[in-house]
């Protein structure tokens, strides 16, 4: 039990007992805060998806954020067990199976689409950064069929050999495309995250 505990210490920092202090469930809502601070991506009122939305920090901050004149639904394979005020739910699902027709399992279009989605991590930088691609073209499928044209997507990418072609796609797609890693992401990490602001209308289509 030591160990485990020892284990478990290694890992926390200033961002982590803060969060325990403010009662969010993971260190990843500072990150989100840092986002909205320099770039203003949720709006009061607005309807927003957070994809791969478990334990919940980003799913708090934006009901926070819009209000409860807004909308949150969040989606994970994990069910998310934290306390939800009424313009807050979540639906448990595969994101890879939500991309070939988004608009008919929400059924309505969001001003914003986050995700702060990571695989499962192997210890091979090359695999996790595929892994990471991966999940990344799934969420901008997804964000191509229920953005509201003019709408933001926020988006966590590690960085590897398809970073570079992933930022080029959300540039094309969107008015204005910024990378940004905040301070409280982890100083080892290689996480990084790509804010597309202003949705173009005509994007490209999923690929079946």
């Amino acid at each position: 039990m030591k160990y485990a505990a020892a284990k478990a210490n290694r890992w926390e920092d200033h961002f982590t007992r803060l969060a325990r202090k403010e009662r969010y469930p993971a260190r990843s809502v500072y990150k989100l805060q840092e986002i909205q601070k320099r770039f203003s991506v949720i709006r009061a009122g607005a309807r927003v998806l957070d994809l791969g939305c478990a334990p919940g920090s980003w799913l708090m901050y934006a009901a926070e954020l819009t209000g409860p004149s807004g909308q949150v639904l969040g989606i994970d394979l994990i069910p998310v067990t934290i306390p939800k005020p009424a313009h807050v739910r979540v639906r448990n699902a595969d994101v890879f199976e939500l991309t070939a027709d988004p608009r008919g399992f929400f059924g309505q279009e969001f001003d914003g689409v986050l995700s702060d989605m990571a695989p499962a991590t192997t210890g091979s930088r090359g695999v996790d950064a595929a892994r990471s691609y991966a999940l990344c073209e799934a969420a901008l499928a997804i964000a191509r069929q229920v953005l509201t044209p003019g709408g933001a997507f926020v988006c966590k990418i590690f960085q590897g050999e398809d970073f570079k072609k992933f930022s080029e796609t959300v540039r094309a797609e969107f008015s204005e495309c910024k990378i940004f890693k905040p301070q409280s992401c982890r100083k080892a990490s290689r996480e990084i995250y790509i804010i597309g602001k202003g949705k173009k209308t005509g994007g490209p289509h999923v690929r079946s």
